[in-house]
């Protein structure tokens, strides 16, 4: 069974053994730090990574777990912008999108980010 390895605070949970395939999505040696900060300076979609690393219970979850109060198409904005940066895997499940962060790729390709995506306190809390 493939699992999510999860370094320092964040949240392992094993990954299902009949996943869809991942939507498209970079290669981890395509992945670039500035894709990657651009995708994170957006606070919803900095709040949304740090999320899935800390406080998921399922392998992955849908825009609808969040509690977001957005508009649907700004959800499909960020969430589209963080997979084509490469910091989340989206799986379709009939109509509905899941997604986890890339992990062991994010930490491959940069080393200490996800620590300091964890860290970080939105300033409302």
């Amino acid at each position: 069974m493939r699992s999510v390895v999860s370094p320092g605070p964040f949240v392992d949970v094993p990954a299902p053994p009949d996943l869809p395939a991942p939507l498209p999505e970079p290669d981890v040696a395509d992945l670039r730090l500035d894709r990657v900060m651009a995708a994170l300076s957006d606070p919803l979609r900095l709040e949304i990574v740090r999320r899935l690393l800390l406080e998921r219970e399922e392998f992955d979850h849908p825009c609808g777990w969040f509690g977001f109060d957005r508009p649907k198409s700004s959800l499909t904005h960020h969430f589209r912008a963080l997979r084509e940066a490469g910091l989340i895997r989206q799986r379709q499940y009939g109509l509905e999108r899941r997604s986890h962060v890339r992990v062991d790729d994010i930490d491959a390709r940069f080393p200490g980010l996800l620590a300091l995506v964890a860290a970080w306190t939105p300033p409302d809390a």
